[in-house]
């Protein structure tokens, strides 16, 4: 196997992981959290109220595309960048 396979399947795993992270906490403060919360909005379009699976929805939503842009645009530059030989 590849060190550039085991790179990516590294990288997908801590971006699941993360992200699954983030789904846990949204359960955990809206089941928890305080009381008298206020809704959030998710891109300030869709108001979601701060229920355990409405917040995790927001969480998963909002950390999953945030880092997936990122993540993309990182797979973005390495592909067109990569200097297999060093210069010298």
């Amino acid at each position: 196997m590849s060190s550039r396979l085991q790179g990516r399947s590294l990288v997908v795993s801590l971006y699941v992981l993360i992200v699954t992270f983030a789904g846990v906490v949204g359960v955990l403060l809206g089941a928890f959290g305080p009381d008298g919360m206020r809704p959030v909005h998710l891109f300030g379009v869709i108001e979601l109220q701060p229920t355990p699976v409405e917040l995790a929805i927001y969480g998963i939503v909002t950390i999953g595309l945030f880092l997936g842009i990122l993540l993309s645009l990182v797979i973005f530059v390495a592909e067109r960048y990569d200097d297999a030989q060093p210069k010298g």
